[in-house]
């Protein structure tokens, strides 16, 4: 996974002291765990040892996913984007031109993405289509059901 990840500060500090805390707790934890179930005798047939190696092999992907993301992360400062155009971190609200709907959605980084909280991944059909794009513009956004187009209403911080 080497494609850069965009982060808001906020959301990469996040990141960081839940990779510490990972690091730190959990991970002395796991070899706890597997030490206290090895000592109840034969790794055979000790299904608390498999257990235990299964959930560390568990939080040691986690961590190694983490620390991927924060070597490929690029951390955007709200204050340089320019709101001309659709761009990560800009709010953009857009009207669906075949059932005229209108939606706003912020465009983040894949990890953050979270449509209840009406954060669109960049890395969407729906997010490539808008990036780059300015008010009044159309988006046609190819989709699995078919291209759906999108005019641009507003963009915002």
């Amino acid at each position: 996974m080497s494609d850069v990840m965009y982060f808001s500060k906020e959301s990469f500090e996040k990141m960081k002291k839940e990779l510490q805390q990972l690091k730190a707790v959990d991970r002395p934890a796991a070899a706890a765990a597997i030490a206290e179930a090895r000592e109840k005798g034969d790794l055979k047939e000790n299904a608390e040892y498999d257990a235990a190696k299964d959930a560390q092999g568990i939080l040691e992907a986690k961590i190694a996913v983490m620390e991927s993301h924060i070597a490929n992360a690029r951390i955007i400062d709200e204050s340089e984007i320019d709101i001309s155009k659709v761009a990560v971190l800009t709010r953009v609200t857009i009207t669906n031109l075949a059932n005229k709907k209108t939606f706003t959605y912020q465009l983040v980084g894949e990890q953050e993405a979270n449509i209840k909280e009406q954060k669109l991944s960049i890395t969407s059909p729906i997010g490539k289509g808008l990036i780059g794009k300015k008010v009044g513009e159309i988006a046609e956004v190819v989709a699995p059901n078919g291209t759906m187009k999108f005019k641009v209403d507003n963009i915002s911080l």
